[in-house]
C-alpha cells in the first residue's frame, strides 16, 4: 500500500511539473495597448498626449418636500483633441433607476425601487462663442448624445446649458441616497448632475453604460449652488466660499480654529443639533456656494441632523488641508464617529508622505444612508461603523483620492486599478496608524479571514471559475468582486513590491507613475510599463500568471545532492504555471543558514534545476521559510531533518 501511494505521489508531482512550460510563463507580455506619441513605451503620457476638459457651474435645489434636485448645469468644454467633434456624449447616470434600465436588467431580480431618471427639461449648445442654440438629447439608457449645430474644431470650446430635475432615490440608490434618522433626513447626493463623456484616443468617446459599477470622468473645476432649507447642514467636495451666510458666527470661529489644530475641534456639537441657535436662521432656505478645481467629479451631503467636527492636515512642504466628519447624534463617542476626524487625517497625512501630496482643501466623511462610496474630497460611510471597521471603511473610502481621484482611472472598465491600488496602500496604513492600533488589515477587502493573506489566496486561485484581474469590471459578480478585483490586486502589488522588486524599487517607480498620471487617465498598459521601465525589470510573467490569468504557483525542493566537486547542489523545481522569486534557505550541521535569493528567471528554460550553495554539510534545505508566497501545496517546500 505504501509503495502503491508512492507512485501516485510520484505520477501526480510528474504531471503537475508537466504543467508548467517555461516558454508560456515567460513569453512576452502583449499589454493590448500601442505605444504612440500619445503614450510613450516608459508608461508616461508621450509628448503629445491630450485630454478634454470639461468645467462646470452648477445652481440647484433640494426638496425635501419632494425628495427631488432641480436646477442648471453649465458645462463648458473645451476639445484638447486633434479631432473635429460634431456630437458630445453626457453621461445621465440617474437613468439607472428607470424601470428597465440596462443596469436594472444587469443585476437581475426584482428591483428595489426606481424613478423616473434625470428630466432634462431644456438643453442648448453654444460652439465655439456662437449662439446658444437649443438641441434635443438622443437618450439612450445612462447616456445622451448631443448633436452640435456647428461642429466644434480641435482647441475649441463649446457651452452647453441644461436645465434638469430628478427624485432622490431612497436606499435602494446604492450609491446615492437618502435615508431617515432621528434629528432629520440625511441626504448622499451624487451623480447628480448631467457629466460630460470622456472622449479620448484609446475609444473616441467612451460611452459605456452605467450598470451600477463605476465612473470615467473628465477633469475641470467646479463651481456649484445648492439651496437647502435653512435648518440643514451641507458638506461638500472643494471649499466652502461663503461661510458666513451659511454658518453662525460660533461656527465660522470654531472652523477658524480648526485650521490651526491637530486635535479635533467640534464645530457642532451633538448637543448643539437640536438647538434652533445652530443655525444663522430659522426658517426659508440658505444657498451653500462651494467650489474645487482640477477635479473629476463632486459631491455633497445635506441634513438637519448632522454634528460637524474638524482637525489640521499637515501636508508636505508645509501645505494645510482640513480633515472634517459629518454624523448624527446616534453615531457619536469616541469609539465611533467621535475618531473618525482623527482617522481622516492621520490618513490623509500618510498617504501624502508616502506616496502623493493631497490636493484638495478639505477630506470629509460622513455619516449617511450610502455606505461606504468615494468622492473627490467627501466619502459616505454607515453611522453604525465602529472602531477598526470604522478606521479601515475610512482610511479605504478616503485613499480613494488617490485612486481614482487623483490618478484618474476608468474604474468602469478597470475596477481592479482603483480598488486594488486603493487596498494597497490601505495596508500599509492600517500597520502604520496610531503604531498598529487596527493592523494588520484584514477585512471584507482584504484577507477576510484574517489569515496570512499569501494563504487567503489560495482558494481564489484555485477556482477554475474565478475570473482574472483583467476582467471588464462589469462581468465580475459580487461573488468575486472583493476577492478578485479588492484582494488579489491588492496583494499583487503587496508581492510586486516586498517579494519581486524591494520596496527600494517598487517605490521610486509606483510614485513616479503617480506624479505623471495625476488628472490623468492612464491605462492597464501604461501601469504595467511604467513600472518594468522605471524599476528596471521584464514582469511579464507576473503580469501573465497573476492578471491575466488565474495561474498557481508550486515551488519545490526536490533533493540535495553534490556536484563532481564536491559543491552542494539544492534541487529546485517549478510544478504550475505561476513562478516568482523565492528565497532558499540552507541549514548546515553546524546549525549555520544561509539564505539565497532565486530569481524569477531560475525557471525560465527549465521546470528543475540545481541551485549550488556555499560549501559545508547540507542537513536541510527550504523554499520560502518565511511563508511570503502564495505556494499552494507547501508539503514539498522542504527536505531534509527538521531544524
Amino acid at each position: 500500500m505504501k509503495r502503491a501511494l508512492s507512485l501516485l505521489a510520484l505520477v501526480t508531482a510528474t504531471a503537475s511539473a508537466q504543467d508548467y512550460q517555461p516558454r508560456e510563463t515567460f513569453a512576452p507580455f502583449d499589454m493590448g495597448q500601442p505605444v504612440n506619441r500619445y503614450r510613450s513605451a516608459n508608461g508616461l503620457p508621450g509628448p503629445d498626449y491630450w485630454q478634454n476638459r470639461a468645467d462646470y457651474q452648477l445652481r440647484v435645489t433640494l426638496d425635501p418636500a419632494t425628495r427631488t434636485i432641480a436646477g442648471t448645469a453649465t458645462i463648458s468644454y473645451t476639445n484638447n483633441s486633434p479631432d473635429t467633434l460634431d456630437a458630445l456624449w453626457l453621461q445621465i447616470d440617474q437613468n439607472l433607476y428607470r424601470p428597465g434600465s440596462r443596469g436594472g436588467l444587469a443585476r437581475g431580480g426584482v428591483p428595489a425601487g426606481h424613478s423616473d431618471g434625470m428630466v432634462m427639461e431644456a438643453v442648448s449648445v453654444a460652439v465655439a462663442g456662437g449662439p446658444a442654440t437649443n438641441v434635443t438629447p438622443l437618450v439612450s439608457d445612462t447616456r445622451a448624445q448631443l448633436r452640435l449645430p456647428t461642429p466644434l474644431a480641435p482647441h475649441g470650446k463649446a457651452v452647453v446649458t441644461i436645465r434638469y430635475h430628478y427624485t432622490i432615490p431612497e436606499g435602494w440608490g446604492g450609491r446615492t441616497s437618502w435615508g431617515a434618522s432621528p434629528g432629520g433626513d440625511i441626504y448622499d447626493i451624487a451623480q447628480w448632475y448631467p457629466r460630460m463623456a470622456v472622449y479620448d484616443e484609446i475609444r473616441g468617446w467612451d460611452t459605456a453604460p452605467y450598470l451600477a459599477q463605476e465612473f470615467y470622468l473628465e477633469y475641470g473645476d467646479f463651481d456649484y449652488w445648492v439651496t437647502l432649507p435653512a435648518a440643514m447642514l451641507m458638506a461638500g467636495s472643494g471649499e466652502l466660499m461663503n461661510p458666513r451666510e451659511v454658518l453662525t458666527p460660533t461656527q465660522v470661529a470654531r472652523l477658524d480654529k480648526a485650521r490651526g489644530s491637530d486635535a479635533t475641534v467640534p464645530i457642532r456639537t451633538v448637543a448643539e443639533i437640536a438647538d434652533p441657535a445652530s443655525r444663522p436662521t430659522r426658517g426659508g432656505t440658505l444657498t451653500w456656494h462651494y467650489r474645487m478645481k482640477n477635479t473629476r467629479d463632486v459631491a455633497f451631503a445635506a441634513s438637519s441632523a448632522f454634528a460637524w467636527d474638524a482637525a489640521r492636515i499637515r501636508l508636505p512642504n508645509g501645505g494645510t488641508s482640513l480633515a472634517m466628519s459629518y454624523y448624527p447624534a446616534e453615531s457619536a463617542g469616541t469609539a465611533r464617529w467621535g475618531r473618525s476626524t482623527e482617522y481622516v487625517k492621520d490618513t490623509v497625512e500618510r498617504f501624502s508622505a508616502r506616496w502623493y501630496p493631497y490636493p484638495w482643501p478639505a477630506a470629509i466623511n460622513v455619516a449617511g444612508p450610502t455606505s461606504g462610496m468615494e468622492y473627490p474630497g467627501i466619502v459616505f460611510d454607515a453611522p453604525e461603523d465602529a472602531g477598526k471597521e470604522l478606521f479601515w471603511v475610512t482610511a479605504h473610502e478616503i485613499g480613494h483620492n488617490w485612486f481614482p481621484m487623483i490618478v484618474g482611472f476608468d474604474e468602469r472598465r478597470h475596477a481592479w486599478m482603483d480598488e486594488g491600488f486603493n487596498t494597497f496602500i490601505d495596508v500599509y496604513q492600517s500597520d502604520d496608524f496610531n503604531r498598529g492600533e487596527y493592523g494588520p488589515k484584514r477585512d471584507g477587502e482584504y484577507a477576510e479571514g484574517g489569515g496570512n493573506p499569501v494563504d487567503e489566496i489560495l482558494p481564489v486561485l484555485a477556482d477554475r471559475d474565478a475570473p482574472p484581474i483583467l476582467s471588464r469590471a462589469d462581468t465580475v459578480i459580487e461573488k468575486w468582486r472583493h476577492p478578485v478585483t479588492y484582494f488579489k490586486s491588492a496583494l499583487g502589488l503587496v508581492l510586486l513590491r516586498e517579494q519581486i522588486l524591494g520596496p527600494e524599487r517598487f517605490d521610486p517607480a509606483f510614485r513616479r507613475f503617480i506624479a505623471a498620471w495625476a488628472y490623468r487617465h492612464p491605462q492597464p498598459a501604461d501601469f504595467f510599463r511604467a513600472m518594468e521601465s522605471e524599476a528596471g525589470e521584464d514582469l511579464s510573467y507576473w503580469w501573465r500568471g497573476w492578471y491575466a490569468h488565474n495561474w498557481q504557483l508550486d515551488l519545490a525542493v526536490t533533493g540535495i545532492e553534490a556536484a563532481k566537486d564536491g559543491t552542494p547542489l539544492i534541487r529546485v523545481a517549478s510544478r504550475d504555471k505561476l513562478v516568482m522569486p523565492a528565497t532558499l534557505r540552507v541549514r548546515y550541521a553546524d546549525g549555520t543558514t544561509r539564505d539565497l535569493r532565486l530569481p524569477a528567471e531560475t525557471w525560465i528554460r527549465q521546470a528543475m534545476t540545481a541551485v549550488p550553495v556555499p560549501a559545508g554539510k547540507v542537513v536541510s534545505a527550504e523554499l520560502d521559510p518565511d511563508h511570503k508566497l502564495p505556494d499552494h501545496d507547501r508539503s514539498n517546500n522542504a527536505v531534509g531533518a527538521a531544524p
